[in-house]
């Protein structure tokens, strides 16, 4: 598999989370952490009836119990987050900041061995973010100071994804058979919290237990698996700089379920976005392979 190739892969994960934000709000009003439990606990066991379909269960006994530690952190630390932002923040707005993480991903990957980060990464993460950020800007409500918690969380989900991301790379040894695992361990920690802490509330008619299997399967699910082959083995620069395409297929998708308003925008933010990613790539074809 070559590098370009990775991060193609790499790069359907962003497509599957440009739908996160659509299938947690058809989930309402079940609250976060049994989302937490229910979402991966079917991404874990897809995984690992795949792992072992594939022959590799063997492999999961010699991977660190700390590479085993962090990405149960990074998965569940994130969405448990996520999930909450999104219940005490308005979708588009809270989901916007959320992916702060790409942009996070290009500086702290300059923390990596044998990487670097070159000003075309950061000029094309800088025109992506403000190309998010017009989005944000230019929505239905706009920020408002009622939503200062759920923004806040929001803010911890880009730090905890981007880290997650990037201290993946330095674990690149491990299988992406271990995100089975991660999976499994994050949905066995939000059980315990969510009868703790939430009354069980699950989705409403048809529609909203569609939304929670195909939140499981794909955006909670699939995406993790792909997105570990994209930042072990891709370019991480690159992918990181071209996710700033799910916070506008994000709003799209809102926009065309009638769950945000559309916003002239938005239009602005797609050639932003765009020529971020130009200029990223731009950046990396220069780098010695």
């Amino acid at each position: 598999m070559t590098r370009m190739q990775a991060t193609a892969i790499g790069f359907v994960a962003v497509l599957l989370w440009a739908l996160l934000a659509l299938f947690t709000v058809g989930t309402e009003p079940t609250p976060p952490f049994l989302l937490n439990t229910v979402c991966f606990l079917i991404g874990g066991v897809c995984g690992l009836v795949w792992t072992a379909a594939t022959g590799s269960l063997g492999k999961l006994r010699s991977v660190p119990w700390t590479v085993y530690l962090m990405g149960t952190a990074g998965l569940f630390g994130y969405h448990a987050l996520y999930f909450s932002a999104l219940r005490l923040a308005p979708a588009a707005e809270a989901g916007l900041i959320a992916y702060l993480w790409p942009l996070l991903i290009v500086v702290f990957s300059g923390l990596l061995p044998g990487e670097r980060v070159r000003g075309g990464h950061l000029a094309g993460a800088a025109t992506g973010f403000a190309g998010a950020a017009l989005i944000i800007s230019g929505g239905s409500t706009g920020f408002q100071p009622q939503y200062a918690a759920g923004y806040g969380i929001a803010f911890l989900c880009a730090l905890t994804w981007s880290s997650y991301s990037v201290l993946s790379r330095r674990a690149g040894d491990a299988p992406t058979a271990t995100v089975a695992v991660f999976c499994l361990a994050a949905a066995c920690l939000s059980l315990p919290l969510h009868l703790l802490f939430e009354e069980t509330v699950w989705p409403v008619g048809a529609q909203g237990w569609m939304s929670l299997a195909l939140l499981g399967l794909g955006p909670v699910g699939l995406a993790f698996f792909v997105w570990d082959i994209g930042v072990k083995r891709g370019d991480i620069q690159l992918l990181g700089t071209a996710s700033y395409a799910a916070p506008l297929l994000s709003t799209l998708v809102l926009v065309g379920a009638g769950v945000a308003a559309p916003s002239p925008s938005l239009a602005i933010s797609a050639l932003l976005i765009t020529g971020g990613a130009v200029i990223a790539a731009r950046a990396s074809l220069k780098r010695p392979s």
